[in-house]
């Protein structure tokens, strides 16, 4: 099992369980930085998952690539460290 596939197996086993989860999220298109901010993991999909933050008061999807959780650019403070 590859480092993609545990992350992966691991963010549908909270999706399941807890879809409310907290990140660190730092992504440049588009713009996006958020610091242990409260998320809720909406959807999980083949090579994406969705986000739904609330740091603007108004509550806004994000789609991240599982790749930007194992280059750190997302962090998933309830997976740990990968």
């Amino acid at each position: 099992m590859t480092s993609l596939d545990a992350v992966k197996n691991e963010l549908s086993r909270l999706f399941r369980t807890d879809p409310r989860v907290h990140v660190n999220v730092s992504l440049s298109h588009p713009k996006v930085c958020v610091q242990n901010e409260a998320v809720v993991i909406k959807g999980i999909y083949p090579h994406i998952f969705q986000i739904e933050e609330y740091s603007s008061g108004a509550p806004k999807c994000h789609t991240v690539q599982y790749s930007d959780l194992l280059t750190k650019n997302v962090e998933i403070l309830e997976l740990g460290s990968f």
